[in-house]
C-alpha cells in the first residue's frame, strides 16, 4: 500500500475562513440625516405613521402637508413635510418645489 501526500491548504485562504472573517462595515448607504444625526421626534413619528399606513404613509403625509399649506399652517406643514421627507425624500423634494412655486405665485 502506497501513501500519497495531499497538499496542505493554509487555513487563512480557505473559503470557510474567508466567509467567517468579519470585515468592518462603513456607514449604511440609506442612513438619513447629516453625519448620522436625525431629529428623533420626526423619526419616531414617521415610524409610527408608517406602521399605521404602510407603504402609502409618504403619500398620506404629503396630503397632510398640502392641507396644512393651504390652511396657512406653517408649523404643521413643516412637520408633515419632515415626515414625508423621512419616508420618501424624492416625494418631499417635489412637494417643497410645489410649495415654493405656489407661494411665489400667490405673492405675484
Amino acid at each position: 500500500m502506497t501513501l500519497t501526500k495531499a497538499a496542505i491548504r493554509a487555513s487563512i485562504n480557505s473559503p470557510i475562513a474567508r466567509t467567517l472573517t468579519h470585515k468592518p462595515h462603513g456607514k449604511a448607504a440609506n442612513d438619513n440625516g447629516q453625519n448620522g444625526t436625525i431629529d428623533q421626534d420626526v423619526f419616531e413619528a414617521s415610524l409610527r405613521y408608517f406602521a399605521k399606513h404602510g407603504l402609502s404613509a409618504a403619500a398620506e403625509a404629503r396630503q397632510q402637508a398640502e392641507k396644512c399649506f393651504h390652511a396657512d399652517d406653517k408649523t404643521g406643514c413643516t412637520w408633515w413635510l419632515a415626515i414625508c421627507r423621512m419616508l420618501d425624500r424624492r416625494m418631499a423634494a417635489q412637494l417643497s418645489k410645489k410649495f415654493e412655486a405656489e407661494d411665489l405665485s400667490a405673492i405675484a
